[in-house]
């Protein structure tokens, strides 16, 4: 396959090589003009999900960066994807399995992935972002996992990393609350792995993804497959999470969720749940 034929279906997300084997994928470069932020909708769900495949099996890239560009990293999941999904179980089931894939599929890339995260960071790009295997923030990004201010279990990437980056305290803290998480603190509490000012955070990615792309690709590799078993572990906890978070997508709350984003009101959730 020609190297760049692989790539070419790709639309939401924009693909750029560098020297040294680096690839550089853009979120949100179509909507950087107005300021506004990526949203997953779906095909940049999609797309997140597929694309680690296409990396992995790429033999011109060594590593790969992940980046917003415009107003933030990543907004959360668009709200007509949303709204579809609570309605329509077969879209319901569709998002699910490229939910699942996009966690197992950054995990079991053989290629290192380093993030730099700006701004806000949510939904499937903080799946990325989180889990990347170098992660960079700004000292100012807001990290938010949105799922129980939506009205949803905290599914997606939550379950399976959090607990393990920050201990199980934080990690309470912060997905059962929706409480944001600035780059900084992020860094103190061992969420991510390097917090920089804004302005370094481009140039500091780059220089973490050429030492990585010059060291040994066995070693490196090998070390990544080796680490990640920790996440691998922790496998049914993910898939019992996703699961409970899209069943969350049938029920009550997540309309009253969706309608009070829209209004841009806090949400008013029925105390009264059996559960």
């Amino acid at each position: 396959m020609d190297k760049e034929a692989r790539y070419a279906g790709y639309e939401a997300l924009v693909l750029k090589r560098h020297a040294h084997g680096i690839l550089e994928i853009v979120m949100g470069a179509g909507k950087s003009a107005n300021g506004k932020l990526s949203t997953a909708d779906d095909r940049m769900h999609r797309e997140l999900a597929s694309i680690w495949t296409d990396i992995d099996k790429d033999p011109e890239t060594r590593v790969a960066i992940i980046r917003g560009e415009g107003k933030g990293f990543s907004a959360g999941g668009d709200l007509g994807l949303v709204e579809e999904m609570a309605r329509d179980f077969n879209v319901r089931a569709r998002v699910w399995r490229e939910a699942r894939d996009l966690v197992y599929n950054v995990i079991n890339c053989s290629k290192p992935v380093v993030s730099a995260m700006h701004g806000p960071a949510v939904g499937a790009g903080l799946v990325a972002g989180l889990l990347a295997d170098i992660s960079i923030a700004a000292k100012t990004a807001r990290i938010i996992d949105g799922h129980t201010r939506l009205g949803v279990a905290a599914g997606d990437h939550a379950a399976i990393v959090w607990p393990l980056l920050c201990g199980m305290a934080k990690a309470k803290y912060y997905l059962l609350l929706c409480e944001a998480v600035s780059g900084e603190e992020a860094e103190r509490i061992g969420l991510v792995s390097l917090a920089v000012d804004e302005a370094d955070l481009l140039p500091r990615a780059f220089e973490v993804a050429e030492k990585l792309a010059k060291g040994s690709p066995t070693a490196i590799r090998w070390t990544k497959y080796a680490l990640n078993n920790w996440l691998r572990l922790a496998g049914p906890t993910f898939d019992s999470s996703l699961a409970l978070e899209f069943m969350g997508f049938s029920g009550p709350d997540v309309q009253e969720g969706i309608a009070s984003l829209r209004e841009k009101r806090p949400p008013q959730f029925d105390p009264s749940s059996p559960f």
